[in-house]
């Protein structure tokens, strides 16, 4: 369905940096070609961004925070702004469909969603300004005769976001550092950068002020700025678990704040009631997602020993009968990966399976009917040992291991066996086994019967799967800092 494919890219400026309220020219003619996942064709181009470019976007935020309107804003004045920059996601919904399967490879199906759900995160903190308790008063237990906690923001923010899913993650970071009052520097992914731009094409629209949000496409070395700055006050960052890493101690060192949404080797527990077709058609169906570039995937498929050939045959079956193609054909279940370096990592990891061992049950290579994009076959290995490479690095692409346990005991312990603990799900028809089962993962989010993330509770890792949470409530404390106020006598607006 090439005729669903726009011509050009959906992006006003390109060429440009949205840097204090402005589309401001780079410091260099450096450019960064984002390539179509499914036609390995250029895209578009973005200017890529230098030290000075970088530096000019923080100096921006800072001011921004330091001097300008936006911390001293009401939270409800503020919400105004979010509501405004939801009704301008609505309305750029189908640009913003047209740039994620071609950055990314998530299917064009999905993808025409993508504006309105992140819309309504939006909408969501714009609706936190009337009911969250931004000052809460406190009677004091040292001395005073009033106290106030004053619920703060945490500053200036860096707003770095992945790949694969750039607009949603933009969204959870976003929203609530603007809410909280923050000023945010948004780094965007030189793979995926189109979501970011038209972003901040929005913000105009919306008449944020200057500086209060600032986008930039950057590599890692430039990225690190944004990280080492002493005028950036938080780092919000969604990424790999190595990189995670190097982030947290580079904020350590200047004691910096910090969340962080990482990897993950997630664990779909399979208890002996369950109907194995039932849970094989919902593990594979959910890998489709975005070609198995999800963090939170439920790529280790823990079964009795007893069940371990009949789960390999019903996953084997349900895999090699997704259709791979072209991610804007309506019969497509599967499209490509997102690039050529993605696609070679993911054929890599099933090098390593073969070599270690494991039985290839279907998949392995790439479609024979697809000459160009980053395609790659569903893949599924059976009788896993849970310490192999496959059964303990993050693949990120469409691989999944089922892996034999003893009983039930020794798959929650096989299930916990990781440096991760993002997501799990139990699948059983008995809901008090699931919760029992559920309570002893160690793992941020724990799903019944189907793959679950919702950010709309909250969402983040146990282990190195990351710090701190994104979305509900709880991804707005992480933007701000309460202050205890005491103060000898009754302030005038509390008697």
């Amino acid at each position: 369905m090439e005729s669903l494919r726009t011509a050009t890219a959906p992006i006003a400026s390109p060429d440009k940096f949205y840097i204090d309220g402005e589309w401001t020219a780079p410091s260099s003619d450096d450019k960064i070609d984002v390539l179509d996942s499914g036609t390995e064709e250029r895209f578009f181009s973005v200017a890529a961004a230098r030290e000075s470019d970088m530096r000019r976007a923080i100096a921006a935020a800072r001011r921004a925070f330091d001097y300008g309107s936006w911390p001293r804003l009401s939270p409800g004045e503020r919400a105004e702004y979010l509501t405004a920059i939801a009704q301008g996601l609505i309305k750029r919904g189908a640009d913003l469909a047209q740039i994620w399967p071609r950055e990314s490879g998530t299917l064009f199906g999905i993808a025409q969603y993508d504006g309105p759900s992140v819309s309504r995160t939006f909408d969501y903190y714009a609706s936190l300004a009337a009911s969250f308790e931004f000052e809460e008063r406190a009677q004091p237990t040292a001395g005073g005769d009033f106290g106030l906690i004053a619920r703060e923001p945490v500053g200036v923010v860096g707003a770095i976001v992945p790949w694969n899913a750039p607009l949603s993650l933009m969204g959870y970071k976003v929203a609530p550092a603007l809410l909280a009052g923050c000023t945010v520097v948004l780094k965007a992914s030189p793979e995926a950068p189109g979501a970011a731009y038209v972003l901040a094409e929005i913000a105009a629209d919306a008449g944020l002020p200057p500086g209060v949000l600032n986008v930039v496409t950057a590599d890692r070395e430039v990225s690190e700025l944004l990280v080492t700055s002493p005028d950036v006050d938080k780092i919000a960052f969604t990424g790999s678990t190595a990189a995670g890493r190097r982030i947290a101690s580079l904020c350590g060192s200047r004691v910096a704040r910090y969340t962080l949404e990482l990897g993950g080797k997630s664990a779909a527990v399979i208890l002996d009631d369950i109907d194995i077709a039932t849970a094989a058609a919902t593990i594979a169906g959910s890998e489709c997602l975005l070609s198995g570039q999800v963090c939170a995937s439920l790529t280790r498929v823990i079964v009795s020993q007893s069940r371990h050939d009949e789960m390999l045959e019903a996953l084997a079956g349900v895999f090699s009968q997704t259709r791979v193609g072209d991610p804007f054909d309506p019969d497509t279940q599967m499209g490509p990966l997102a690039t050529g370096i993605q696609r070679d990592r993911v054929e890599g990891y099933i090098r390593k399976g073969i070599d270690e061992g494991a039985v290839l049950a279907t998949g392995g290579g790439r479609p024979k009917h697809l000459e160009r994009g980053y395609y790659v076959e569903p893949t599924v290995f059976g009788r896993v040992d849970n310490r192999a490479t496959i059964a303990q690095e993050e693949i990120f692409g469409p691989v999944l291991s089922v892996i034999a346990a003893e009983n039930e005991e020794d798959a929650i312990v096989k299930a916990n066996d990781t440096i991760y603990g993002l997501n799990a799900s139990v699948f059983t028809d008995d809901v008090d086994r699931a919760q029992e089962v559920a309570r002893r993962l160690r793992s941020g989010t724990v799903g019944h019967n189907a793959f679950r993330s919702d950010f709309g509770i909250t969402f983040g890792g146990f282990k190195q799967s990351g710090i701190g949470r994104e979305g509900g409530i709880e991804g707005l404390r992480a933007y701000l800092e309460p202050k205890t106020i005491i103060l000898n006598g009754i302030p005038s607006n509390a008697r």
